[in-house]
């Protein structure tokens, strides 16, 4: 079990470490998302020590597809495959099966689909999905859960949060029977238990109760950016955030915004993950201390200033906006790059950030200042 130590404290914002086998993680952390091993627009595991990157997240359902998790295990785990030698998390691939709607079957054992790389049938249920992130030796798995969309109707709602329960006593089990096999490559990986209910605040903190009763090394708000708005977001992790165990992580699954990761930190969030920093920048959007910046737009032609004067980045040590504004028109390769080097930068300095000022005890007057910044565009 890993073991989590409370540093600092203000209102719910929680300055936390968290003790793993492959290193300590130090809280609130954005985890760069590297879905097949690697991350997007040509980023290296060297370019993530370069960002500040503390925890890097794969993707079990997408390593399981290519090149397969009897792969990765065969070349060593996750990690020696990708030279990355800090914590892994793994997800359980229950959101991509979400996302395949139109391919999938769902039933107490499991799910069934069909691959969108050669159309040939998969079957992924608990026990899979965690022998599959066993083989790829993370340092924390995810419990396989069923990700809904939202709004979905309040039965189905129930009915879906009844199965991820059981899912997750099966997902423990499993790991417990991998953990003591001394073939296993990392015989000290953890459990995350995901928390899910759609939009309805009563079915989600009841859940959470539930999940807690279930022993596992942290806790996962899941099932949310999935539909519902902002506010409605916010609204569930005040729900469930109080039956959350103090002394276990809580990870906000796949938000979000610079925002978002903010407000979920003032509402007691430890771990975040997502690809909107990548996503964004394939567009030339750039996340800065002044707020949001559309590199593409004209008027950065002839700026000759870095992307964020205030940035340390890579992109910012070394270039202009006109130059990257440059690269993006022309449809090179290196534009996107910087853009995504930034925005991780971005990211993992946001964190930073916020780990200094709860330590600090200026936490909240840091929240009212950049809650208003980082929802706006930069005016320069």
């Amino acid at each position: 079990m890993g073991k989590l130590e409370l540093k600092a404290q203000c209102g719910n914002a929680r300055r936390t470490t968290f003790e793993t086998v492959h290193g300590t993680i130090e809280t609130p952390v954005f985890m760069n998302v590297g879905t097949a091993a690697a991350i997007r627009g040509g980023a290296g595991p060297e370019d993530l020590r370069d960002v500040g990157c503390t925890v890097e997240l794969s993707n079990t359902y997408h390593l399981h597809l290519r090149p397969g998790d009897e792969t990765v295990r065969a070349l060593g785990g996750l990690r020696k495959f990708m030279n990355w030698d800090g914590p892994v998390l793994t997800d359980s691939g229950g959101f991509q099966v979400f996302s395949l709607a139109h391919r999938r079957k769902i039933t107490e054992q499991g799910v069934g689909f069909i691959s969108y790389l050669d159309g040939r049938k998969i079957f992924i249920g608990p026990e899979e999905s965690i022998r599959i992130q066993s083989n790829l030796a993370s340092t924390i798995a995810m419990a396989f859960d069923e990700c809904i969309a939202n709004p979905s109707p309040r039965k189905y709602v129930e009915r879906s949060v009844g199965r991820t329960t059981r899912w997750l006593v099966r997902c423990r089990e499993e790991l417990d029977r991998l953990n003591a096999d001394e073939r296993t490559l990392n015989r000290d990986q953890m459990l995350f238990g995901i928390n899910q209910g759609g939009v309805f605040p009563d079915i989600r903190a009841r859940h959470m109760r539930e999940i807690r009763e279930i022993p596992c090394d942290g806790y996962a708000i899941g099932g949310l950016s999935v539909g519902e708005t902002a506010e409605e977001m916010y609204e569930i992790i005040e729900a469930v955030e109080p039956e959350m165990p103090k002394d276990k992580p809580r990870y906000l699954m796949g938000v979000g915004t610079p925002l978002n990761i903010l407000e979920g930190v003032h509402r007691g969030i430890d771990f975040f993950d997502c690809v909107l920093p990548l996503r964004n920048a394939q567009h030339g959007n750039v996340f800065t201390w002044s707020g949001k910046r559309r590199l593409l737009a004209e008027k950065y032609t002839l700026d000759e200033r870095p992307i964020d004067e205030n940035c340390s980045c890579p992109a910012c040590r070394n270039h202009s906006r006109a130059y990257i504004r440059h690269l993006l028109k022309a449809d090179e390769r290196l534009g996107m790059r910087l853009c995504v080097l930034h925005n991780l930068y971005f990211y993992n300095d946001l964190t930073a950030r916020m780990r200094s000022e709860i330590e600090n005890g200026t936490f909240e007057r840091f929240y009212q200042k950049y809650r208003l910044i980082l929802s706006e565009f930069a005016d320069d």
